[in-house]
């Protein structure tokens, strides 16, 4: 599929009516080749509201729509706090491409943070998967499902853990690099301690509290954990 078809595809997703219910908006494109989905995020550029993700020959654009941003957002505030109470470092590079040309895979993540390999990356400010490692944690907003099997994306890159939130529960999943498959776990792997289903509540509370509270609320909670922390 040409670079040009692709870009007409773009003038018609983009002006089709998007339906207020929804969360996403996706659109799966096949064929295309994993040199014009490289070519395609060159000419497209980081300043972009989509995101990508590819694999062997299947390419999905997602467009977050407000619900959907406002929840990645609101959980990058949860964890960003969490960091901040641990007194941990981060090195945040939200929706980065992942990819591996040999495997002709590639993901764009709501969001990813380095915690564990913080000090790895700490300077640098072009990543590259393959020389540096992937991300500790990656966040995965899917509301409305994705026909595209990302996990199998993320599982080739071997991402250690992705939250995944579909509106209502936060789930943590975990790589397990044996039996090559991600696990779902009551506790996070980058916070061991966190039970991460507990975070649902607060998505919650923040619709019907509002952000600033629930913040508020949510650091006095981490403050009551933490006897758990180490």
């Amino acid at each position: 599929m040409s670079i040009l078809l692709l870009g007409n595809l773009f003038s018609v997703i983009f002006m089709q009516a998007i339906q207020p219910s929804l969360a996403e908006n996706r659109v799966i494109l096949n064929p295309v080749s994993w040199d014009t989905f490289n070519q395609l995020l060159q000419e497209l550029g980081d300043k972009r509201s989509h995101r990508l993700a590819y694999s062997q020959g299947t390419m999905e654009i997602m467009t977050p729509l407000g619900k959907h941003e406002h929840s990645n957002r609101f959980i990058e505030r949860l964890i960003y706090a969490i960091i901040d109470e641990l007194a941990l470092e981060v090195k945040s590079l939200g929706s980065l491409t992942l990819k591996a040309d040999n495997l002709q895979k590639g993901v764009e993540p709501d969001s990813c943070f380095y915690i564990q390999n913080e000090f790895r990356v700490r300077n640098k400010q072009n990543i590259e998967i393959g020389v540096d490692p992937v991300p500790d944690l990656v966040l995965e907003i899917d509301v409305t499902s994705s026909s595209l099997d990302k996990l199998s994306i993320y599982g080739a890159l071997a991402v250690p853990e992705i939250w995944r939130y579909n509106g209502y529960v936060l789930t943590a999943l975990i790589w397990d690099g044996d039996n090559q498959v991600y696990q779902v776990s009551d506790f996070s792997r980058a916070f061991t301690w966190l039970r991460v289903s507990e975070l649902s509540g607060f998505m919650q509370q923040c619709l019907r509290d509002g952000e600033t509270k629930t913040l508020r609320d949510f650091r006095r909670w981490l403050q009551s954990q933490a006897c758990n922390f180490y």
